[in-house]
């Protein structure tokens, strides 16, 4: 759910109407209407804008909007070079110095030291928002190795791994700023350096802060008979509460 205040703190005392249409009819309506991800209308708005040469305050805000939606910053640029071509190269330019500036400190958005891989298809069911997998290893091998990427605001649903002896997985945590979570357990933020181990039969999840996209290694420990139960998502109010990791 989107929500903006800015109207009303910028201009409710002076213009008290235009800040509710920009609050609660263009933020809280149209920009909240099915059909259309938060993503594909950040993209919109930042090509209409480069367009017609708004590349004020207001554009750096939907600059880091498409950020915060999941515009890497390879997209970006390719948004920006393409829209060139139509919206005028003075435009383009003026565009990119305030893409470079509000993508020059982000941390794994191209998946870190061990790249972003391929988008995670065949998981997808069981994570909120995208995520990307580039395996490092044979999954024949007796240890898999995968590099896991979560766009801003993206975890994986509640889930168990199980096994009759040993399993479990370890995360070794890359790039970016996360959480984990255990069953009945504060939430535990995560930067890169730090390790995840995971015992067997733990109900848990992991993934992205709200702001910052995030990386890490997961390694499959060896064990029998060994399986993963998908539960329940992450309850979304439970989520935001958590705010962003410093």
């Amino acid at each position: 759910m989107i929500k903006q205040t800015a109207g009303r703190d910028q201009l409710g005392g002076f213009a008290p109407k235009f800040a509710e249409l920009n609050d609660d009819v263009l933020f809280g309506e149209v920009w909240n209407r099915e059909g259309l991800s938060p993503k594909l209308r950040s993209i919109l708005t930042v090509t209409v804008l480069v367009s017609k040469g708004l590349v004020d305050h207001s554009f750096r805000f939907h600059v880091e909007n498409a950020k915060k939606y999941g515009v890497t910053k390879n997209e970006i640029a390719e948004i920006l070079t393409h829209v060139s071509f139509y919206a005028g190269w003075p435009n383009a330019w003026a565009a990119f110095r305030t893409a470079v500036e509000v993508y020059k400190d982000d941390p794994g958005i191209d998946g870190g030291m061990f790249g972003l891989g391929c988008p995670n298809d065949a998981f997808s069911q069981y994570f909120t928002g995208n995520s990307y997998l580039n395996p490092l290893t044979d999954p024949n091998l007796t240890v898999f190795l995968a590099n896991v990427t979560f766009e801003p605001g993206c975890r994986n649903h509640w889930h168990v791994h199980h096994a009759s002896r040993g399993g479990g997985q370890i995360l070794l945590c890359t790039d970016g700023r996360g959480w984990y979570q255990e069953w009945d357990r504060e939430a535990r933020a995560l930067r890169p350096g730090e390790v995840v181990y995971i015992p067997a039969g733990k109900k848990h999840w992991h993934g992205a802060a709200q702001d910052s996209w995030f990386s890490h290694v997961a390694l499959e420990v060896p064990g029998e008979d060994c399986s993963t139960e998908w539960l329940e998502p992450v309850d979304d109010g439970a989520y935001e509460k958590l705010g962003s990791v410093g």
